[in-house]
C-alpha cells in the first residue's frame, strides 16, 4: 500500500491532510497544479468563466499529464492530493450542473442548442478523457482515502463551483468507485480524527502528537497554495 490516494471533492481537505500524513509517514507527496495555476500559462488573461468546453477539458488533461508526471518522479510511494478521476469529473459534472453556478436549466438548454457542436465535440472528448483516467486509476493506485462533504464549502471568487456543484461532483465520484469495483476508505471527522484513522490503518505510529502535524500542514498549506495569485 505505498501508492495512496487522498480523495474527495471541493472543501473536503484534502491537501491539509495530505500534508499532515506526509509529515507523520515521511511518504512523499504529490499535489498536481491547480487550474488556477494552469489557467495563466494555457490562456494568458483568461478567467475559467470565460472558457468554452474545449478549453475546460483542455485544463483538466493538463491536469491530469502534471499528475503523471509528479507521481512518475516517485517509484517507491507517493500520497497523492486528489485523483485522477476529478480531473475528468471537473468536466463531467458541468454536464448536469452547467458551466457556472448561476446557469439554471433553462439557461443551460439554450447554451447547448446555441453552441451545438462545440458541446457535442466536448461530450465526445469528455468520453476519451474518461477512459484514459479510468484506466490510469485502475493500475497506478494501491490505497484510497476519501474525505466526505462534511466540511462548509467556501467560495474562493475564482472557480465557478458551487454547492450543488460539489455535492453533485461527489455524489458521481462514489459511484464511479463503485462501478470500477474500488473501495474507499471514508475518513470522517475533524481533521485530527481523519489523520488519526489513516495512520492506524497504514499502522504507522508517529513521532509527535496529531495536532503537531496539523498545525504544520495548516500553516504549509496557506503558504504554499492558499496565496496562488488569482487571475483578473
Amino acid at each position: 500500500m505505498n501508492r495512496i490516494v487522498i480523495s474527495g471533492t471541493y472543501c473536503t481537505g484534502k491537501t491539509t491532510l495530505t500534508i499532515a500524513l506526509e509529515k507523520a509517514t515521511d511518504i512523499p507527496a504529490t499535489h498536481a497544479l491547480t487550474m488556477r495555476e494552469i489557467l495563466p500559462m494555457l490562456y494568458p488573461g483568461k478567467a475559467l468563466r470565460q472558457c468554452n468546453y474545449a478549453e475546460l477539458i483542455t485544463l483538466g488533461m493538463r491536469r491530469f499529464e502534471d499528475r503523471i508526471h509528479s507521481e512518475a518522479q516517485l517509484p517507491n510511494g507517493f500520497i497523492s492530493d486528489g485523483c485522477p478521476l476529478q480531473e475528468w469529473l471537473y468536466g463531467s459534472t458541468r454536464l448536469v450542473t452547467g458551466a457556472y453556478p448561476d446557469e439554471y436549466p433553462w439557461k443551460m438548454m439554450l447554451k447547448k442548442l446555441g453552441y451545438y457542436r462545440s458541446y457535442r465535440d466536448f461530450k465526445k472528448l469528455l468520453q476519451g478523457f474518461e477512459g484514459m483516467v479510468k484506466a490510469y486509476t485502475r493500475s497506478h493506485y494501491d490505497l484510497f482515502f476519501h474525505l466526505p462533504t462534511e466540511f462548509p464549502f467556501v467560495a474562493d471568487g475564482h472557480r465557478p463551483t458551487s454547492e450543488r456543484f460539489r455535492t453533485e461532483s461527489e455524489k458521481r465520484l462514489l459511484a464511479t468507485y463503485m462501478e470500477m469495483g474500488i473501495q474507499p476508505i471514508v475518513l470522517s471527522g475533524s481533521i485530527e480524527e481523519r489523520l488519526s484513522k489513516a495512520l492506524q490503518i497504514l499502522d504507522i505510529t508517529p513521532q509527535h502528537p496529531i495536532a503537531y502535524y496539523i498545525d504544520h500542514s495548516t500553516q504549509e498549506r496557506r503558504e504554499r497554495f492558499d496565496q496562488v495569485h488569482l487571475e483578473t
